[in-house]
C-alpha cells in the first residue's frame, strides 16, 4: 500500500516595507501551506494581505516566460523541489525562492510539479478509497463502520466524503482529501491542498493532453471498440442470479441501466484467476474487483457506471424482481484483444562517435501480456502498426586509439542503412498469372562504400520493400479459326478446309497452345445439287454384278423348292 505523506506547513518570513519607521515595524512570520494553490490562476492573499501569483506546473523542468524572467531580478536562486505528496499515481511536489529585495519583488515565489507518475500496482487499490478505509478503525458516534468513498460531488471534489459500506450513512470524514488524490474517477485532475487542479492525461498540470475513449493519451480510438445494445432477459422465481452481461478486463465508461430485477450483483474474476462476488444492496460506491463503479437504486431504475479499466472480468447477475419485464440497457468501450506496443530502443549501432538506434512493434496479447506472430493484430482493420522510432546515441567522439581521427554524426558520416532487393525469379507460369520471388536484406553503407548485410531491425525505419509479386498476367494464347472455304465439290459430297492460328494477347501469331485444343481444320460438305450422269449404252442387266448376283439368287430359290 501507498505510503501517505502528509502534508507540511512551510515558515516563511517576509519583509514588510515600512514607510515611517523600520524599527517600530515588526517582522511577520506567515505560515504557507504546501501545494497551495489558488484556482483559475487567481491571487491568493494571506493573513499579510501579500499576494502570491498561483504557479501551475505542466513540465518536469521549470517553464517561464520571457515577463517571469523579466520580474526575476531581486530573486534569490529556487530551492529544492520538495518530497513528492505520493510514492505512485501521481503527487504533487514543490520549489520555494526568498525575495531579497525587502519583499518588493515582482512574481512568484512558488512553484508545482507533478511527480510520481508510474501507476501503482492493481492491488494497493484507490488512493481515496485507501484514505477512507483508514478510518475504519476509528468509532463515529460511537459505532466503527467499513467506510468507502462518497459518489462524487461537483460541489466539493476534494473532500474527504465517505459512506458507511452497504448504508447510507455519508459522513466528512477530513476537510480535504491528500494531495495527488484524483478529483473524480474519471478524471486526471488532481486535488491539491484542497483544491481541484486541472492535469491532463500525461500527468502534467495544465497541458491540456486528453485521452481517447481506449485510455490512450492522445489517441485516435482504435486499439477499442464501442459495445452498446439492450436485453431482455427471462427471471423467474427459481433462479438464484442469472447472468445478463459480460465485460471483459480493461474495458472502458461501463454504463448499464436496468428496469426490473430485485437485485444486481457483480462477480469479478481476475487474470490470476481470483473471484469476489458483491450484491449491489444500496446507493453508493463500491470498489468490485480493483475497480471503483458507482451505484444509484432507485424506485424504478438501477444504474451503474465506472470510468475503468476494469481490472476483472465482470459477470453482471441479476434476480427476479416480480412479474413485469426487466430490461437492461448497457454500454462499454472493449479494448481490442491483440494490440502493437512498442519495444525499447535496440542497441546502438555503435559505440561512439554518433549512432543511431531504432525501436520496433510487436503484437500482444493484452490479456495474457504475451507477444504473438503479426498476423493476430493484422486481422483488426483498426490496428496501425506503429511507425519505427529512430534517434541518435552514443556521440561522444572516439578515442584516439580506437582508430578513428573524426567521426561525424551518422547522417552525415554514414548513411542510414536501407534495403536492397535482389532480382526477380522466373515467373511460375508463361502466362494467366504467375508469381515470381526475390530476396530482400537490409544492408549498410561503411566509409569505403562497401556494403554489408546488418540485422533487419536497422532498416525498420523505411517500409520492406515485397518480396512477391505477380507476374505474365496477362491470357495464355488461343487457337483462332478463319472462315472454312468453299466446298471442295459443285453437287454431291465434298470436303471443305479453313485456317487456325496461335494468337497470343498482342494479336501475334507464335507457338505455344495446346496442341489436343487445337480446331479440326477439314470436315465434310454437301452441296445439295443432283450430280447429272450420261446416259449408258449397255442395258443394266449385262453388267457383270448383276449377272453374278442374279444367278446366286437363281440357284438358292431352286435349292427350296425340293420336297421335303
Amino acid at each position: 500500500m501507498e505510503s501517505f505523506i502528509l502534508c507540511r506547513a512551510v515558515l516563511i518570513f517576509l519583509m514588510l516595507p515600512c514607510v515611517q519607521c523600520a524599527e517600530t515595524q515588526p517582522q511577520s512570520a506567515v505560515f504557507l501551506p504546501e501545494f497551495a494553490l489558488s484556482s483559475r490562476g487567481s491571487f491568493m492573499q494571506d493573513a499579510t494581505e501579500d499576494q502570491f501569483l498561483t504557479y501551475r506546473y505542466d513540465d518536469q523542468a521549470s517553464r517561464m516566460t520571457r515577463s517571469d524572467e523579466d520580474r526575476d531580478i531581486g530573486w534569490d536562486a529556487w530551492g529544492p523541489w520538495s518530497d513528492c505528496s505520493r510514492t505512485c499515481g501521481g503527487g504533487a511536489s514543490y520549489s520555494l525562492r526568498r525575495c531579497l529585495n525587502g519583499g518588493s519583488c515582482g512574481g512568484k515565489n512558488i512553484r508545482y510539479r507533478t511527480c510520481s507518475n508510474t501507476d501503482c500496482p492493481a492491488e494497493s487499490g484507490d488512493f481515496r478509497t485507501q484514505q477512507c478505509s483508514a478510518h475504519n478503525d476509528i468509532k463515529y458516534q460511537g459505532v466503527t463502520y467499513e467506510w468507502v468513498p462518497a459518489p462524487y460531488d461537483s460541489s466539493a471534489p476534494c473532500v474527504l466524503q465517505c459512506q458507511a459500506k452497504g448504508r447510507s450513512l455519508t459522513v466528512e470524514l477530513a476537510p480535504k482529501v491528500l494531495d495527488g488524490t484524483r478529483c473524480q474517477a474519471d478524471a486526471f485532475n488532481m486535488c491539491i491542498n484542497g483544491m481541484c487542479q486541472e492535469v491532463g492525461c500525461d500527468r502534467q498540470l495544465v497541458s491540456g493532453a486528453k485521452e481517447d475513449n481506449c485510455g490512450i493519451c492522445g489517441g485516435d480510438g482504435s486499439t477499442c471498440r464501442l459495445v452498446r445494445g439492450q436485453v431482455l432477459p427471462y427471471l423467474t422465481p427459481e433462479q438464484a442470479h442469472k447472468t445478463v452481461l459480460e465485460v471483459p478486463v480493461g474495458s472502458r465508461f461501463l454504463r448499464l441501466s436496468a428496469k426490473g430485477p430485485d437485485v444486481i450483483s457483480i462477480e469479478a474474476i481476475s487474470l490470476q484467476g481470483r473471484k469476489e462476488e458483491t450484491s449491489l444492496m444500496s446507493t453508493g460506491s463500491y470498489v468490485i474487483g480493483n475497480t471503483s463503479l458507482d451505484f444509484q437504486r432507485g424506485t424504478e431504475r438501477q444504474t451503474l457506471r465506472t470510468h475503468g479499466p476494469l481490472n476483472a472480468d465482470y459477470f453482471i447477475k441479476m434476480k427476479y424482481g416480480g412479474p413485469k419485464d426487466t430490461v437492461v440497457q448497457f454500454l462499454f468501450y472493449q479494448p481490442i484483444r491483440y494490440q502493437w506496443r512498442e519495444t525499447e530502443f535496440f542497441p546502438c549501432s555503435v559505440t561512439c562517435g554518433g549512432g543511431y538506434q531504432l525501436n520496433s512493434a510487436e503484437c500482444t496479447d493484452i490479456r495474457s501480456n504475451q507477444t504473438l506472430p503479426e498476423h493476430h493484430c493484422n486481422s483488426y482493420p483498426e490496428n496501425t502498426k506503429p511507425t519505427p522510432k529512430l534517434k541518435e546515441c552514443n556521440m561522444d567522439p572516439c578515442k584516439e586509439g580506437d582508430g578513428f581521427k573524426e567521426v561525424m554524426p551518422y547522417d552525415h558520416f554514414q548513411p542510414l542503412p536501407r534495403w536492397e532487393q535482389g532480382p526477380w525469379t522466373q515467373c511460375s507460369v508463361s502466362c494467366s498469372g504467375g508469381w515470381q520471388d526475390c530476396s530482400v536484406l537490409c544492408v549498410e553503407e561503411d566509409s569505403q562504400g562497401q556494403f554489408s548485410q546488418v540485422e533487419e531491425w536497422k532498416c525498420t525505419h523505411s517500409p520492406r520493400p515485397v518480396t512477391r509479386q505477380i507476374c505474365n498476367s496477362f491470357p495464355c494464347p488461343q487457337w483462332v479459326a478463319m472462315e472454312w472455304s468453299q466446298c471442295t465439290v459443285t453437287c454431291g459430297r465434298g470436303l471443305r478446309y479453313r485456317v487456325v492460328l496461335c494468337i497470343d494477347h498482342r494479336g501475334q501469331h507464335i507457338g505455344g497452345c495446346e496442341a489436343s485444343l487445337k480446331p479440326h481444320v477439314k470436315e465434310d460438305c454437301l452441296v445439295p445439287i443432283a450430280c447429272h450422269k450420261p446416259r449408258e449404252s449397255m442395258p443394266v442387266e449385262a453388267k457383270i454384278p448383276w449377272l453374278k448376283q442374279a444367278h446366286e439368287l437363281e440357284e438358292h430359290h431352286t435349292a427350296t423348292e425340293d420336297p421335303t
